[in-house]
């Protein structure tokens, strides 16, 4: 099973303390061995950095793990091959354009069988299902949606049927993003933590590494972060059930209402 993670902020932040424990478990503390990748928005441009090597080896992942990118939303992704040869161009996540703006992919999952008709204007580099499912989704919003990005709880609906219909051929856990919204779609496995004021000490799961969060954010700063098991062991995770769909902006879940209303999660609390 692969490992996702994911990142969305109110604010720009970076993602090391989170990732250091995220890349161990790509061949050290887990048996994902089959490649990595990372995805950072910053404004309309995104960096991706891919590497078929595993990532707790990798020197492109040191690098990143050193270097403070700081983005309001980040996919990441440490391989466990099942379909497709172990190649860069089947390393997640995966990058298309749609309505003027990147859109970044990630899937853990097997899809078996998987054909969809696809129009041509997306298409597979790889080999993998991941890739294909990602291609089909864009090919179906661009034709639902032919003059450009909808309302949000329009396109929620659209991809929670997408998401319905592509799982039900096998686990289709996924997180997506477009620089402004992180949707994260749980199969089998997913979960996410809040961290907003009052900010305490959180510990890596997979490394001898704790960090005290009072020292490097202010009180109005708020991230989830998005994993397929939870990075730390000394905090509240919150599975994400089977089936869902969960929109997240500004660091916060968003309740997309059935009425086109968009409720969104309060504000962090302010300290004296």
């Amino acid at each position: 099973m692969c490992q996702l993670m994911g990142m969305n902020c109110n604010v720009p932040t970076d993602i090391c303390f989170s990732f250091a424990g995220f890349r161990a478990r790509g061949g050290r503390t887990d048996h994902h061995a089959d490649g990595w990748g990372i995805a950072f928005f910053e404004g309309k441009g995104v960096r991706v950095f891919l590497d078929p090597a595993p990532s707790a080896r990798s020197p492109v992942a040191e690098l990143v793990r050193q270097y403070p990118i700081r983005s309001l939303n980040v996919i990441a992704h440490i391989r466990k091959a099942t379909q497709g040869d172990v190649r860069l161009e089947n390393t997640h996540p995966f990058q298309r354009e749609l309505w003027g703006r990147y859109w970044i992919f990630a899937h853990n999952g097997n899809l078996k069988p998987f054909a969809p008709p696809l129009s041509g204007r997306f298409q597979p580099v790889g080999s993998t299902d991941s890739e294909l499912a990602f291609c089909h989704i864009l090919d179906v919003l661009a034709a639902r949606f032919p003059h450009g990005m909808p309302a949000a709880d329009a396109l929620h609906a659209a991809l929670r049927e997408l998401a319905c219909e592509i799982g039900s051929l096998g686990e289709c856990n996924f997180l997506l993003s477009d620089g402004d919204w992180l949707f994260a779609h749980c199969s089998s496995r997913l979960c996410y933590i809040i961290r907003q004021a009052p900010f305490t000490v959180a510990r890596l799961a997979d490394e001898d590494l704790e960090l005290d969060f009072r020292h490097v954010t202010t009180p109005d700063d708020r991230v989830a972060v998005i994993a397929t098991t939870p990075l730390t062991d000394n905090e509240s995770w919150i599975q994400i059930p089977p089936g869902n769909l969960v929109a997240f902006r500004e660091g916060a879940p968003v309740a997309l209402g059935e009425t086109g209303t968009v409720a969104q999660s309060p504000p962090p609390a302010r300290t004296p």
